[in-house]
């Protein structure tokens, strides 16, 4: 196999729980193990239920036991391709902060991990109401520093 001329070490994957969150994961692992990176997916929380955390509506371990769920999925898959998986969970809208959205969450996370890849889901083809990474994968395709990949 010749030297790949891109070197990637770390592939950030953000995801919400959603069907195109979990095949942005089996995409980020098939990347990761191309290029023998980690893989760390980054759980962000939609305005509904960051709004309701922050004002008690909720508990907060109440969605962080759905979170590890879908973690522990993600892990299973990269398990199975001898790939490592780190996780972190971040709000995607704050009622305290004017200027947090999913997309600068992204990159927060992607420029503290030291990111070299982004591997997004994007936007369900069925029409549906979206998800909160719809608007994640727009700023991160605008403002990203590393490459992006929509999936």
């Amino acid at each position: 196999m010749s030297e790949s001329p891109v070197e990637v070490n770390t592939v950030l994957i953000p995801v919400d729980g959603s069907d195109e969150s979990v095949r942005a994961v089996e995409y980020g692992v098939a990347v990761a193990e191309r290029y023998g990176a980690s893989v760390h997916t980054l759980y962000v929380f939609g305005e509904e239920v960051s709004r309701a955390i922050e004002t008690g509506t909720i508990e907060e371990d109440d969605i962080i036991d759905e979170t590890e769920s879908f973690i522990d999925d993600a892990r299973a898959v990269a398990a199975e391709s001898d790939v490592e998986l780190g996780s972190s969970i971040a709000y995607g809208f704050s009622t305290r902060r004017k200027l947090q959205h999913p997309g600068s969450a992204v990159l927060d996370c992607a420029d503290e991990i030291d990111a070299d890849f982004l591997i997004i889901p994007r936007e369900p083809l069925s029409g549906e109401p979206g998800e909160v990474l719809e608007k994640a994968a727009e700023y991160a395709l605008l403002y990203a520093s590393q490459p992006v990949l929509s999936v």
